[in-house]
């Protein structure tokens, strides 16, 4: 299969660049595989879809401020971090400096190279090149005069995707996001990329549902920048997907349980959730186990799912894992037939967009 199989044409007004003026207040696109059907509602209405048995699986990871722009200690020229993952656990050394070392995307007008040093947050943060591989990506060793979480939650950015287009000089956009890209039970820090589906949810959305009998559970995956990686390969089938950590606890795998025995339907909100759900099932004969672990899958068209029936989604790029993962569920000519409808109809597109109910 052809990556330029999951094309489709996009006007650039179409993708939103901030949230809605009020959470959850989202249109909903609602894709019947059974009878063919769209309908076009608003994110308020997924009661009317759902019935009471149901599970809704919601992904608790936390975005944090990992981009900050700082100079070159050398030069003073700019750069910009962002950072992806720890690699080891922060320590304090003889009751200075907080030290630890990530990897990370640095990008400036210059190449990063061992022995720089970047220093950033007013001069409470210095980003120490350890190693610079391709595409900008960066090992680092962090010092800071308080600890990194402590330094980053006041000097820190939100990464939102490169899509929306940020004045790094604006703090009124700067706090927008900080609060609107980010989930109302978010609670595990440790994602760069917010979990999107799960931005159009209230909590008394959430409890209304509950008070319907549609119960909610949990994983944990933390969003890398590799979901926004384009795919280059010509053919699908030869692209490889970035690593990401995921934990599934105790209280989900029983509720999952309890909600196949009953004949419920186990619905995903969001992509990184159908990821956690499905390479667990894979890895465990189909059943959902605690676990924790880091994901590589790659859904995308032929695939069979066995651990999602239903998945709440947002508008995603062409060409992206993101739209395979869609067409694997619910078929590539029914998707496409969508977005183009999507397009007509004036959705709101991306991470900050409208979303589709796929039932």
């Amino acid at each position: 299969m052809l990556t330029a199989d999951f094309d489709y044409a996009l006007p650039p007004e179409l993708i939103a660049q901030t949230p809605p003026e009020t959470r959850g207040t989202s249109r909903m696109m609602v894709l019947d595989r059974a009878a063919g059907t769209l309908a076009h509602r608003h994110i308020g209405d997924i009661g009317d879809y759902l019935r009471p048995g149901d599970l809704l699986v919601l992904n608790d990871t936390r975005v944090f401020p990992a981009r900050f722009l700082g100079v070159w200690q050398d030069t003073g020229g700019g750069a910009e971090i962002l950072l992806t993952d720890a690699l080891d656990p922060e320590t304090r050394e003889d009751g200075g400096d907080y030290v630890s070392e990530w990897q990370a995307l640095c990008g400036s007008g210059r190449k990063a190279r061992q022995g720089h040093t970047v220093v950033a947050a007013h001069g409470h943060l210095l980003a120490d090149i350890l190693d610079a591989a391709p595409e900008g990506r960066t090992r680092l060793r962090l010092r800071s005069d308080a600890p990194l979480m402590d330094v980053l939650e006041t000097y820190g950015l939100t990464p939102v995707p490169p899509y929306i287009r940020r004045d790094r000089d604006d703090p009124a956009m700067a706090r927008l996001d900080r609060e609107r890209y980010q989930t109302v039970y978010a609670r595990e820090v440790g994602a760069v990329a917010a979990p999107t589906a799960g931005l159009h949810f209230t909590q008394a959305l959430l409890d209304a549902l509950e008070t319907r009998g549609i119960r909610r559970a949990f994983v944990t995956l933390h969003v890398g920048p590799g979901t926004f990686r384009p795919v280059k390969a010509e053919r699908v089938e030869d692209h490889r997907m970035d690593a990401e950590r995921y934990r599934v606890p105790e209280a989900t795998a029983r509720l999952i349980a309890e909600t196949r025995a009953a004949g419920g339907r186990v619905v995903a909100v969001g992509s990184t959730s159908v990821r956690t759900l499905e390479t667990v099932a894979a890895e465990h004969d189909g059943e959902i186990v605690p676990c924790a672990g880091s994901s590589t899958a790659f859904i995308h068209p032929p695939y069979r799912f066995r651990a999602v029936d239903a998945m709440l989604t947002n508008f995603h790029l062409p060409q992206s894992t993101l739209i395979m993962m869609v067409a694997a569920l619910a078929g590539r000519e029914r998707v496409l037939e969508a977005y183009r409808e999507a397009v007509r109809l004036r959705y709101r597109f991306f991470s900050y967009g409208d979303c589709m109910l796929i039932l």
